[in-house]
């Protein structure tokens, strides 16, 4: 009897995974659209988990305060065996000292925000997918805590492509490169980093992105982490989805979710050649494409 109630406590203090995804301002109506579709994909893909704990911000609620007020209630909430995943879609700043997400409002520095993270036991990762998002591991750097930015500096201040390959990496198996039907953070890192620069690649121009991880508080971020070395061990623990879930939502849909990858793909490819074809034609593709892409995000959203 007394190993049945134990088991069944540990049964119900099970560890939970608390997930905020914030989309910031885009300043333009294609990024507004983008980092809000970016943000809607993963907020379906994860509440696909039924012990999932999810909160998304995104338009007039991706606040500072919003942001502030989500973190302190999970500080609240969240135990030392629990998991926390912050992601941040959008624009970063770097002004050579501060690090900052362009919100709706005021915006908020990398110092808040791990002000914020500091007072939450959990173990956690933070996925920072702006411009300049490199010049923020120099404050958020931590034990127990694993940090992935879209960029290696401040310096490199284009509009990220990280977060795209980010969401494709949480619905797509081949991410799962040690085939136990769940996607790490560590895997996805790899497969973001590596789309990413094929993505250059195939444009025949210099990269302007180059994602880093660190995850041991003290060392400094990489673009290879090496699990032995002990780069990317915690990133390796912890699970971002279970494949069953993502795949259950991926398969109602699956014709449009390749479709949208395709008009991002090409809208990408457009915003590299605006300086070779003519304003006019490059509005009127871009408009063209993104109103394809808000039709389909539309049905995505059903």
């Amino acid at each position: 009897m007394r190993a049945l109630l134990l088991a069944l406590t540990a049964l119900s203090a099970q560890a939970a995974t608390y997930y905020v995804t914030v989309a910031g301002l885009g300043g333009e109506p294609e990024y507004d659209q983008r980092f809000q579709g970016w943000a809607h994909d993963l907020d379906k893909l994860l509440k696909a988990s039924p012990d999932a704990k999810v909160t998304t911000l995104t338009g007039a609620q991706a606040t500072r305060a919003q942001f502030q007020s989500t973190l302190q209630q999970i500080a609240r909430d969240a135990s030392k065996d629990d998991a926390l995943v912050l992601m941040i879609i959008g624009h970063g700043s770097f002004d050579g000292q501060d690090y900052k997400v362009n919100l709706p409002g005021p915006d908020i520095s990398a110092a808040e925000i791990g002000a914020l993270l500091d007072r939450i036991a959990a173990r956690q990762l933070v996925v920072n997918t702006t411009s300049a998002s490199g010049a923020s591991f120099a404050v958020l750097k931590k034990e127990n805590r694993a940090i992935i930015a879209a960029t290696k500096s401040g310096t490199e201040k284009n509009a990220t492509l990280f977060a795209r390959y980010w969401v494709e990496a949480l619905r797509d198996p081949s991410a799962d490169i040690d085939k136990n039907e769940s996607i790490s953070a560590l895997e996805a890192f790899r497969y973001a980093e590596q789309k990413t620069a094929k993505f250059f690649e195939s444009q025949n121009r210099l990269a302007t992105e180059h994602a880093v991880l660190e995850d041991t508080g003290k060392g400094e971020p990489t673009r290879a982490p090496s699990p032995q070395n002990g780069e990317g061990l915690l990133a390796s623990r912890i699970t971002l989805i279970r494949l069953g879930a993502s795949q259950a939502v991926v398969g109602r849909h699956p014709a449009l979710v390749k479709r949208k990858q395709e008009l991002e793909e090409q809208i990408d490819s457009l915003k590299y050649q605006k300086a070779a074809i003519p304003v006019s034609e490059y509005r009127q593709k871009l408009t063209a494409l993104l109103t394809e892409l808000a039709k389909v995000q539309a049905e995505l959203d059903k």
